[in-house]
């Protein structure tokens, strides 16, 4: 029984919910079967800090003794929204322009869930870029906490700088590697 504890298997699907104020959540495979618990921990090695319900994942799994959990993530993927809201943005970019952006380094100064919006500094930068929690979603990410080190892809807005892709920065490592 402990060898079959101890295998693992990779399973896709997509986020059910998750909390990061709870420190866990669900995953439902898209084969079907029990739901996958997600922990906090498994999210953090990843690199990230929470996952936007409806979020496409990858992940190993191990079956335990109260049931099936997440042991790795390998991979996520942003719900299926077909593009980054910019809200009412004139001359917004379009998709190959956004794709072409560079990320940048950022930190985030701030962010709260409740108000549906916060701030991060970019790096060697002191202006302020403004971040939205549709475009978090669009990311793949329901949250952010403050010093946080995320990457950015930013555009001049009616207001101001304005993030319109967040990915974290393990996430935009490995894309610099691959």
């Amino acid at each position: 029984m402990e060898d079959e504890e101890k295998a693992t298997q990779v399973v896709r699907g997509h986020v059910k919910w998750f909390d990061p104020a709870k420190g866990f959540g669900f995953i439902v495979a898209d084969e079907g079967g029990a739901d996958i618990l997600l922990h906090a921990n498994v999210l953090r090695n990843f690199g990230q800090s929470s996952v936007a319900d409806g979020a496409g994942i990858v992940v190993r799994v191990q079956m335990t003794q109260r049931g099936v959990q997440a042991v790795s993530v390998e991979e996520i993927a942003p719900p299926a929204t077909g593009s980054f809201p910019l809200g009412e943005e004139e001359n917004q970019p379009g998709t190959a322009e956004l794709a072409a952006l560079p990320l940048l380094p950022a930190r985030v100064k701030w962010f709260d869930k409740g108000k549906g919006f916060g701030f991060a500094n970019i790096f060697g930068r002191n202006e302020d870029v403004f971040l939205h929690i549709e475009v978090l979603r669009a990311s793949g990410l329901a949250d952010l906490q403050a010093g946080e080190a995320v990457s950015l892809k930013v555009v001049d807005g009616k207001r101001g700088r304005m993030a319109v892709q967040v990915v974290s920065w393990e996430a935009a490592a490995r894309q610099q590697e691959g």
